[in-house]
């Protein structure tokens, strides 16, 4: 499991507020299509068009469908109300995507986690929970103002410290990120702290110098371990949809992202991209940000997500 990972009591709960507006459109239809006395090719049909509206997307729909066939077929099922159950197990089985994370730190180094996204995607908001996350565990935390370029990134990160307790460690706007970077884990050792969160400048996965610049940060971390950073944690905006994949793919290209946390998962009601992301990708979903207090964060399940999702 990740680093860190652990379930609070009501994460189920706050997976199904998350779910609330999905639960609110294709949830709901999706409930309604095995209320029906038998598999046909209509239930084929609008199991697939209910998938596509949810964000599912195209393929990974395709391979849902074409996988709960198999199964129905290789078990002679009947009863739509199995079709369901094949479909619930089938979800289960894409959002499991193996872990990518595989390194551990060298003796007495914190874990570095290189938080990367575009801007507007909730990305400082999500570090500041995973903060809290980390410090419920009993878990010191430093916190890397390395976004020096977006106007009051640097404060914003601040606040967000001083509301969770975590040390901030950060230089001037336009300082060079690298070196924020390498200071933050040179503190964490002198506080042997458990973890260094590396907040990133929102650069746009289109413009090749920027991502350069998230490689320069990269190597930094790499100079001081050579094992670290142990997690790339890519932050989506759970409401952009389809074009996250296309984030997702520059960003693992240029730094080899190892999770998923999707951010504003309570804002959008098509909770289906997080089965895209996961058979497009190949990459695991870590965390959902269920709602805007410190605490809505939850560590991902995916049978706790399916579970709710049919229930």
């Amino acid at each position: 499991m990740p680093f860190g990972f652990f379930k609070r009591q009501d994460d189920k709960q706050k997976v199904e507020h998350g779910l609330k507006r999905s639960k609110d459109s294709w949830i709901a239809r999706l409930s309604n299509a095995f209320d029906v006395p038998a598999i046909t090719d209509d239930l084929w049909d609008e199991l697939e068009e209910i998938l596509i509206s949810a964000d599912v997307g195209i393929d990974t729909t395709g391979t849902l469908i074409k996988r709960v066939k198999e199964r129905i077929r290789k078990d002679n099922l009947q009863n739509a109300d199995h079709a369901e159950d094949a479909l619930m197990e089938e979800m289960i089985v894409i959002l499991n995507a193996p872990l990518k994370n595989e390194s551990q730190p060298s003796n007495n180094e914190p874990w570095v986690i290189l938080v990367v996204g575009v801007n507007g995607t909730g990305k400082t908001t999500t570090i500041a929970k995973l903060a809290r996350y980390f410090q419920q565990q009993g878990k010191s935390v430093v916190l890397a103002a390395a976004d020096t370029f977006r106007a009051a990134a640097v404060e914003q990160l601040d606040i967000w410290g001083k509301r969770v307790g975590a040390t901030v460690i950060s230089h001037q706007q336009g300082a060079d990120p690298g070196a924020v970077t390498f200071d933050a884990i040179q503190a964490a050792r002198s506080r042997s702290a458990d973890v260094v969160i590396v907040d990133t400048a929102g650069r746009l996965h289109t413009k090749s110098n920027l991502m350069e610049e998230l490689k320069k940060v990269n190597r930094v971390i790499q100079r001081l371990d050579p094992t670290a950073p142990h997690e790339v944690l890519l932050v989506l905006d759970a409401t952009t949809g389809q074009n996250g994949l296309t984030q997702a793919r520059a960003f693992t290209e240029a730094v080899g992202v190892t999770g998923v946390a999707i951010a504003k998962f309570d804002g959008t009601a098509k909770g289906g991209i997080v089965l895209s992301i996961t058979d497009q990708l190949k990459l695991p979903v870590l965390y959902l940000g269920t709602g805007e207090g410190m605490d809505d964060l939850v560590a991902f399940d995916p049978r706790d997500f399916v579970e709710a999702v049919f229930d």
